[in-house]
Formats: structure tokens, C-alpha cells, sequence
């Protein structure tokens, strides 16, 4: 399809928030010009928008303005593996299933074509950036590229013969030639690295993977901290906890994003406040796999900048952020039995804010004038969201369906819940298809 980037939008007569703890504004206006927020007010403070030089004009008559959110972790192509295996616990899930199922099935059509489909399944839902971690992440990048999502694309690493890279001694050289395609290559994308966790890493390529991403100045993510099983393995290998071992190595440091972060204790609270290294939790994906409740409300009172992601829909299975916002406070407030615990707003703070600070992008994430015009808007119209008193509704009450409209880098990318980038009824039939494979080698 043809980019319907346009040199500017109007959007009027809308509710607009422009960030998680500003007031609901009535009768707002938001004007973009290119990439790029260049006006917000009210039909009184606004008067001057100049609908001449809009290419498209939006009435927000009935609903909802807001940023776009951020998915600050996820595995998009596996999509593929949605509804594979349920009800498992962390080890046998990955052992059993996942790693067997990578082995015979990821290639680089699977991970274009069901990233792609992810891509989708968040555009539907209001998400405007993602930060992915996979295997094959040229073809995952290329798919952002193609369906106008902003992202994160994190080339992954594992210690063991893994998609792309049958050779584990080629991991580091395979990271770097993805940096070398993908570093300003397009201004949407930012390459990263991706190492899968201190239980599939050796010290020595964690170290260097860190290097890599240092020498790169690039982000540099690492699941830890994960599940009680983790836990007990590192303590019996290293005599330590998994954040413990990631600080003795010189990992732990505000370019570095520890996803899930469970399992901490009040030592490992205090060295990821000290060291400032980012946290992203995933809700759904620690309850399905019971892995147990990351302590975010002990997180903030440390002071550290806590993120929200999904995480993979093998292990979520939705990529809907609204459901997360709203699992994040309501699993924190069960977990401290205070009902006062992770806010609303902080949650949204949490899917917007923070994982655009986090992921060091700090032009995105709120509505101002002069960042960049990530936006989506909500249709306000149905009974579950009337009637409106103030955005603790849209975490408490909305869900990804309520959203109508999406804007991403100052391009129409879904209008009036129809997606304008990409022909999604192609890409389903090839994840089908993809998925028939994968069904036949599990009898």
C-alpha cells in the first residue's frame, strides 16, 4: 500500500490527555505538521488552525485523544506459537516446547511474516512502539518498516546452535553486522542487542555482548530474574542472585534493560537503583507462567525507572497494552494488599512515559508540541466507557478494541479501525499457513 505519511493533520472537537497525570481537556485540537506535534489546544485557544494547510482533517466528536502506548518487551514472531503450549511452567514451557518448536520453524519468512502480524495485532490495539528481541531481527525490522510501527529491534543471543546462528561462536559477529544494516538505516528503527538470560549466556558473552552494545551505543536488554528456578540455578553456580551476578560482571548500568525482574531481594532493589539500569515488567506473561508478582510498587519506592511490556503471545497470549496497564496495578495492589499501590496513572505512566525514557527515546510518549506525532484515539461512545470522569478509565475500563484511530510518525496508519499500511488478510494466510507446518510436526 502507499504511505499516507502526510504533511499535516488536524484533529479537532476531541477529550485529549496529553500525558498520564495532566487533565482531561474538552473541546481540544492537535495539529501535526510532517513527524511532528506543532500545535495542541482548545477551540477557544485554537481558533487560528489552519484547516487550509491540514491534508487531513479529523472530527474527534466522541473521543479520545491520547499518546500512543509503548510495548517495552516483546518476541513478535511468536505469534506463531500462540496457543501452542499452555499452561506450563517456565522451564518445561521452554524446554519442552519453545526451544524445540525455534529449532524446526524460525526462519527468516516466519519472522517477517508473524512479525508482521504482531505489528498488527498492536496497531489494532494502540501501541506505537515495540521493543522486539528475537532471532532473524533484520526480517523483524523490516517488518516494522513495512506496517509504519516505531520500534526497538534487538538482534538476540544464546549460547547454544539458535535460528541464523548455528555456530554460537559467530553470536557477537552476527549482533554486529545486524548494528552495521541497521544503525540509521531508517528513522523509525533502532537496532539493539538482546541476550537471553544469565542461565543461556556465559559470563564471557554477556560481557561482550554489553561491550558491543556500549562501543554501539545501542540498548542493551537481558531477561533475569525471571522465575524461582532461575533463581536457585544462578545461586548454585554463582553462590549469588541473577541481578548480583549481571552487576559482578559490569552489566548493570542505565544503557541496560533487565526484563521481568521477579525474584529480587532488598540488595538487588538497591544495586538496580544505584546503578540505574532500567526494569520492564510483563504482568500476564508472570501470571500464565507462574513465575509469581516482580515487587514494582518496591521498585519505584527505590527509584527505579519502571517499564511495561507483554512479552511474547506464546506466554501472554495478547498484546493488548490496555489488559497490561490494567494487570499492573491490580496484581500490585493484590501483592501488597494496599489498595493504593501502582495508581492507575502511574500504570499509564508505566506504558508511556517510562518505556519511552527507558528505551531512549524521549520524544515520544506524551502529546507535546515539538515530539514526535505517535497518537491514537479512542472511540468514547460505548456504554463500558460512559461515563468518562477522568483517564483511570482507560485503564481500569478500556481494552484495544476501543481504539479507532492510530497515528504513528505523523502517518495515518490505521483509520476508523482500518489498518492503511499493509494488507493484513495476506499476512494472516501466511501465519495460517506457517502454523498448519508447525501443527503437523507436533503429531
Amino acid at each position: 500500500m502507499p504511505d499516507t505519511m502526510t504533511d499535516s493533520i488536524l484533529i479537532h472537537n476531541c477529550t485529549l490527555l496529553t500525558a498520564p497525570n495532566a487533565p482531561l481537556l474538552a473541546n481540544a485540537s492537535l495539529q501535526t505538521k510532517g513527524d511532528t506535534i506543532v500545535a495542541i489546544g482548545t477551540t477557544e485557544t485554537m481558533p487560528q488552525a489552519d484547516t487550509s494547510q491540514a491534508t487531513t482533517i479529523i472530527d474527534g466528536q466522541g473521543k479520545l485523544l491520547m499518546p500512543g502506548l509503548i510495548n517495552a518487551h516483546n518476541h513478535c514472531a511468536m505469534t506463531l506459537f500462540r496457543g501452542m503450549a499452555d499452561d506450563l511452567e517456565l522451564a518445561t514451557w521452554l524446554s519442552k516446547y519453545i526451544f524445540p518448536a525455534e529449532a524446526r520453524h524460525v526462519n527468516e519468512e516466519m519472522v517477517y511474516h508473524c512479525s508482521k502480524l504482531a505489528a498488527a495485532e498492536m496497531i489494532f490495539s494502540g501501541t506505537t512502539t515495540v521493543a522486539d528481541g528475537y532471532f532473524f531481527e533484520g526480517q523483524a525490522a523490516q517488518a516494522f518498516v513495512d506496517t509504519g510501527l516505531r520500534a526497538i529491534a534487538a538482534h538476540g543471543l544464546i549460547d547454544f546452535p539458535a535460528p541464523g546462528v548455528p555456530n554460537p561462536a559467530r553470536n557477537l559477529e552476527t549482533a554486529s553486522e545486524f548494528l552495521d544494516e541497521w544503525q540509521d538505516k531508517h528513522p523509525r528503527i533502532t537496532p539493539a542487542i538482546f541476550a537471553h538470560s544469565p542461565y543461556t549466556c556465559s559470563s564471557e558473552t554477556l560481557q561482550q555482548a554489553k561491550r558491543v552494545a556500549t562501543e554501539r551505543q545501542v540498548p542493551f536488554f537481558i531477561h533475569v530474574a525471571e522465575s524461582s528456578q532461575e533463581q536457585a540455578m544462578i545461586q548454585a553456580a554463582r553462590g549469588t542472585s541473577p541481578i548480583r551476578h549481571l552487576n559482578a560482571l559490569g552489566l548493570l548500568d542505565p544503557g541496560t534493560i533487565c526484563i521481568h525482574c521477579v525474584w529480587l531481594d532488598e540488595e538487588d532493589l538497591t544495586l538496580l537503583a544505584k546503578t540505574r539500569a532500567g526494569v520492564v515488567v510483563c504482568p500476564q506473561s508472570h501470571l500464565k507462567l507462574a513465575s509469581g508478582t516482580a515487587p514494582v510498587s518496591a521498585m519505584i519506592e527505590h527509584g527505579i525507572q519502571v517499564g511495561l511490556g507483554t512479552d511474547g503471545c506464546a506466554s501472554n497470549n495478547s498484546l493488548d497494552m490496555f489488559r497490561e496497564m490494567d494487570l499492573l496495578s491490580k496484581t500490585q495492589k493484590l501483592h501488597t494488599l494496599n489498595a493504593t499501590s501502582i495508581s492507575a496513572r502511574q500504570a499509564l505512566t508505566c506504558a508511556t512515559i517510562n518505556n519511552a525514557k527507558l528505551l531512549g527515546l524521549g520524544n515520544i510518549g506524551q502529546l507535546r508540541p515539538g515530539y514526535k506525532a505517535d497518537l491514537i484515539l479512542l472511540d468514547m461512545q460505548q456504554p463500558h466507557l460512559t461515563p468518562c470522569y477522568n483517564q483511570d478509565l482507560l485503564v481500569y475500563g478500556a481494552n484495544g478494541a476501543d481504539v479507532h484511530t492510530v497515528i504513528i510518525d505523523g502517518r495515518m496508519v490505521m483509520a476508523d479501525k482500518k489498518i492503511q499500511t499493509f494488507d493484513i488478510e495476506t499476512t494472516m494466510l501466511e501465519v495460517r499457513r506457517l502454523a498448519r507446518q508447525l501443527a503437523g510436526s507436533l503429531h
